[in-house]
């Protein structure tokens, strides 16, 4: 169900904006809506773990006394002799 909205913009940004939707075939509603769905599914798959990425979990083991960091940092200085 639509239901509408009221929102303050600069006045050139939404001339702008209508240009570019009408220019794309799509109103000024249904390209806010699609930004606005991106940009909060975004948030959601960033937070997702593939299921390639939790079969991967646990494969490597190291010692707990490993500096990861500085492993980093030595492979960085052999890298850029």
């Amino acid at each position: 169900m639509d239901k509408k909205l009221t929102l303050s913009l600069n006045e050139k940004i939404i001339e702008t904006a209508k240009h570019y939707a009408k220019s794309n075939n799509t109103s000024l509603s249904k390209l806010i809506e699609s930004y606005l769905g991106t940009l909060t599914n975004k948030e959601k798959k960033e937070n997702e773990i593939t299921p390639l990425v939790k079969s991967l979990s646990g494969v490597i083991s190291m010692d707990d006394d490993i500096d990861v960091k500085d492993e980093y940092t030595q492979y960085l200085m052999e890298k850029y002799k």
